[in-house]
């Protein structure tokens, strides 16, 4: 039978939530356990995948294809089990849901209400993660702060878990802000107090408190009344204090002893974790000495979320190799041909993510034209490959009106088009092409160096693809595709093959990294920018 934790917050939105359950869930696989985890979102939105990402972040997607928040990623990351379709809940999905079942009778002509059906389909997705991955215990992070309206449908339907699962077999996690007032050099802890009395005006009493910090809290009495005030274990008031490497938060809340702890209050019994990996991977971190200079030219630079996933893949891929990765984050709409000399001088090798939309396209050419000729390492990722492919079209086939069916629906050469069978009617949501698929490798290429094997899989989240009608040709021109679809159909991976490292993939490698072991694609990317820094050819 499983267990049921979930984690709320309280105060002020941001206090780590995310990275609190992902790090409990590490915490609980080092015990042995089988772990997944989940996040609620209250937004009405079905899934993140249309919203900007200015509003939230990167849009993680999954083996399976679902487009989800970014937490998932730090869960993924983590806690190092895929998650799926059921990992990411929204108000907008459940609503979709429920509406779908409302129009073919499911109900039989009841009325339809929040209770029980709003919480009942909420419920049906809190056991179905854990269902679908055999799970000892299933994390449920709820999105935004207690009190928010638009939670309260999810609040109330973990509160009637812990009903039919038991109080013994669920555990509530709530994380809240201890603000320290410097006029008066002392902690607060009435924040705290409202948000759990919040909490438990909903039915539910915390059993832990996790107290977000950004000075220590040096006065037990601070712990002494926020347990007494709030009904919760001494031992249960945990610190959680800003920390200067993300991954050490999971020794830092073991060093008091938070998983053995929720084994306790779950009646689990466990062996003590076994951290050695963890601690090694944080050493190499705080070691990494080594600079090598990143360009990250991408369209979203003013919310750094938007590349998490491939900022964290870049920083791992470099301390795997003793290397202090700088990532600077330059906006592509003041990248031109003029003054990409001034702007990306000093780089050690540029990297262009995925994006949508033709804002800041030509600032992205002209990045990928300057790194080819100047001999830097150059990775492209999803929208980043399809740039390379149009400035090689460009500048090296002489084809000047090369571009996008997605920036020039009417031009004469697109070098990237809809994929086969794609329809440009269709609603701009859940018709990408999602999820893992397979791609086969050219040997001898940049590619099979990096991967050492014929065939691997990976996530997509893309609609357009290389046209295959300029694909000869552009092949001729001396691009190798270097990865397709197992029927040849879908160029995957695009590369210079006489470069050390100058290469493009459609989907999205960052989203595989592991803080314990890089992708290998960047872990070559940067691999070839360690040796450009240090003037290795």
């Amino acid at each position: 039978m499983a267990k049921y934790i979930f984690v709320t917050g309280g105060v002020v939105s941001g206090l780590g939530k995310g990275i609190t359950a992902a790090s409990l869930g590490r915490l609980l696989k080092q015990r042995g356990l089988k772990v997944a985890a989940q996040k609620m979102d209250p937004y009405i939105n079905v899934d993140p995948g249309t919203m900007s990402p200015y509003q939230h972040g990167e849009v993680y997607v999954t083996d399976d294809g679902a487009e989800t928040d970014l937490d998932l990623g730090h869960y993924e990351r983590f806690i190092d089990e895929d998650l799926n379709k059921f990992s990411n809940i929204t108000t907008g999905k459940v609503y979709a849901s429920v509406i779908a079942k409302e129009r073919k009778g499911d109900y039989m002509g009841r009325t339809v209400q929040t209770i029980p059906h709003i919480t009942d389909e909420i419920k049906k997705f809190i056991y179905n993660v854990g269902s679908h991955t055999d799970a000892d215990v299933v994390i449920t992070e709820i999105g935004g702060t207690v009190g928010d309206i638009e939670g309260r449908p999810f609040l109330e339907a973990a509160r009637q878990v812990a009903i039919e699962q038991g109080r013994e077999n669920t555990l509530f996690l709530h994380v809240t802000l201890v603000p320290y007032l410097k006029a008066s050099g002392e902690h607060k802890s009435k924040p705290t107090q409202h948000s759990v009395k919040e909490l438990q005006g909903m039915g539910i009493s915390p059993d832990v408190l996790v107290l977000r910090v950004d000075e220590p809290i040096e006065d037990p009495a601070i712990f002494d009344k926020i347990a007494a005030f709030c009904n919760v274990k001494r031992d249960c008031v945990i610190e959680n204090l800003t920390l200067p490497v993300l991954y050490e938060a999971p020794l830092a809340l073991e060093d008091q002893g938070l998983s053995g702890i929720v084994c306790r209050e779950l009646g689990l019994e466990t062996p003590e974790p076994d951290l050695a990996e963890w601690r090694s991977m944080v050493e190499k971190i705080e070691q990494a000495s080594q600079p090598v200079e990143i360009g990250l030219v991408g369209k979203y630079m003013q919310l750094h979320d938007a590349y998490l996933s491939v900022a964290e893949a870049l920083k791992t891929a470099g301390y795997m190799q003793g290397a202090k990765v700088n990532i600077h984050w330059i906006d592509s709409e003041g990248v031109t041909e003029a003054n990409a000399q001034s702007v990306l001088s000093g780089l050690d090798g540029i990297l262009v993510p995925g994006g949508f939309g033709s804002r800041g396209i030509e600032g992205m050419i002209a990045a990928c034209r300057y790194a080819r000729e100047n001999n830097l390492p150059y990775f492209g990722i999803c929208l980043g490959m399809q740039i390379m492919v149009i400035e090689y079209a460009r500048h090296m086939l002489g084809w000047e009106s090369a571009n996008s069916g997605e920036f020039d629906p009417d031009g004469s050469c697109k070098v990237i088009d809809f994929m086969p069978d794609q329809n440009a009617e269709k609603d701009l949501g859940g018709t990408l092409r999602l999820g893992a698929y397979p791609c086969v490798i050219r040997p001898g290429t940049t590619m099979m160096r990096c991967y050492k094997a014929p065939e691997i899989y990976e996530r997509h989240r893309h609609r357009y693809e290389v046209n295959n009608d300029f694909r000869q040709a552009i092949a001729d021109a001396g691009v190798t595709f270097c990865g397709l679809s197992p029927d040849g159909r879908l160029v995957e991976a695009s590369e210079l093959s006489d470069r050390p490292f100058f290469l493009g993939v459609q989907y999205h490698p960052e989203f595989k990294s592991r803080p314990t072991k890089a992708h290998p694609l960047f872990y070559g990317f940067v691999e070839a920018s360690l040796a450009q820094s240090k003037g290795e050819k």
